[in-house]
């Protein structure tokens, strides 16, 4: 959809582009998610078989313990990955600011310069 068609906030509309590199952002991680937890599965199943004398009750419990501490680590890697995703974007952020913010100075002590030597020679041809 389009921002000129849209009847949200211009902050909050999405190009075609960006719903789509969304989405696929959203299935790779989806993907990943599930390779993590197939190989999860795997792991636990290997160690459990391993080791003698688990009744099946104790393999499930380990199994289930195995898996919701590697959710809660998966958890932890991703969130520390958002955070210093948004520190590096604010560090970004204020380095563009600064940027513009000294490009904008020097723009206008260029027009001044040059409107200054404009009128110099307005002034020196009468």
């Amino acid at each position: 959809m389009n921002t000129r068609g849209s009847r949200f906030h211009r902050g909050y509309a999405m190009t075609a582009r960006e719903e789509a590199a969304r989405g696929l952002s959203e299935i790779e991680g989806f993907l990943y998610q599930e390779a993590h937890m197939g190989a999860t599965y795997r792991r636990v199943a290997d160690l459990t078989t391993r080791v003698e004398g688990l009744t099946p009750e104790q393999q499930r419990d380990i199994g289930k313990w195995y898996v919701d501490e590697q959710r809660h680590v998966a958890r932890m890697v991703t969130d520390h990955i958002a955070e210093r995703l948004d520190a590096m974007e604010s560090r970004h952020q204020a380095r563009i600011r600064h940027w513009l913010r000294g490009t904008l100075i020097a723009m206008v002590l260029v027009t001044l310069a040059m409107s200054a030597v404009v009128v110099v020679i307005l002034e020196s041809s009468r």
